[in-house]
């Protein structure tokens, strides 16, 4: 069974890409579909049990990564139960505008900047490094967050501007400090974890805590550490496989998409069931 959307009476909800979010007052619970995106397009069928395995990866690395963040540890009100298995109750908090994002390895829109310029996200680089080298080290690159359409990637400097040098430089320690830790879980399991993103939130208090998914395929690129190769974009666990496909289909990214025929559907599933065993697997 695939959900492509939800329905509890009584709640304000809104929706995004994937999740819908529905308002309790004090507090949120947030339900993840099986929805998927593609080049900021909603496809019309969705990646079954894709919701589950996110909030399930999720509450692993909440556990794991033992951070404060928004998950609250009461029952989900009786009326969500039909979405027990991909729904989290969570405290509402004041989300700062930038995602967060580690890099480890040269890849993406990083790669693309640093083949023009030498940077990522105007962070200088040593010359000469190739597409999927790891870094010297890691390096934090903010982008804002985009209710529709791409983020943007910009320089730590413009964070600063915008929300103050203290949050920015706490923030940055926060985000490579937890892409370490999870790197190495994730290498530990024959994965690489190329890069993720993460949000932040803080509390009436001014206590900072982590908000929304964490280093799920939607947000990180995992690579496997056996097939790695320098000089190439390697296959990533995540919709990279329906990214793929799409391009191949004259599809003009500027009308509705075209139907996920059931090959793409499964690939896509056994990519995402995959990095849930392997992550999560003993």
């Amino acid at each position: 069974m695939i959900l492509l959307a939800t329905d509890v009476p009584g709640f304000p909800k809104r929706s995004g890409k994937v999740r819908d979010v529905y308002d309790l007052g004090d507090r949120l619970v947030v339900v993840a579909t099986d929805r998927i995106s593609a080049f900021d397009w909603v496809m019309p069928n969705g990646i079954p049990g894709k919701g589950a395995l996110l909030t399930s990866l999720t509450h692993f690395w909440l556990d794991w990564l033992n951070v404060p963040n928004h998950r609250l540890s009461e029952p989900l009100p009786e009326a969500f139960a039909p979405y027990a298995d991909r729904a989290m109750l969570v405290v509402k908090a004041n989300v700062v505008p930038f995602e967060c994002v580690a890099r480890g390895y040269l890849a993406g829109s990083g790669w693309k900047e640093y083949r023009q310029y030498g940077t990522v996200c105007g962070v200088p680089l040593p010359p000469g490094l190739r597409e999927s080298e790891a870094l010297p080290e890691p390096i934090f690159t903010p982008a804002t967050k985009a209710e529709s359409g791409h983020d943007e990637n910009v320089t730590f400097d413009r964070m600063v501007a915008d929300i103050g040098l203290s949050l920015a430089t706490e923030l940055k320690a926060k985000t490579l400090d937890l892409y370490r830790r999870a790197a190495s879980h994730a290498a530990s399991r024959g994965l690489i974890l190329a890069d993720t993103k993460f949000e932040w939130g803080t509390l009436p208090d001014g206590r900072i805590i982590l908000i929304d998914e964490a280093l799920t395929p939607d947000s990180s690129r995992y690579w496997d550490a056996a097939t790695y190769c320098i000089g190439s974009a390697p296959p990533s666990f995540d919709k990279q496989y329906l990214r793929d496909w799409l391009e191949t289909t004259g599809w003009d990214k500027s009308s509705p998409p075209p139907s996920l025929p059931k090959e793409v559907v499964e690939r896509t599933a056994e990519k995402y069931r995959e990095a849930h065993r392997r992550l999560t697997g003993p």
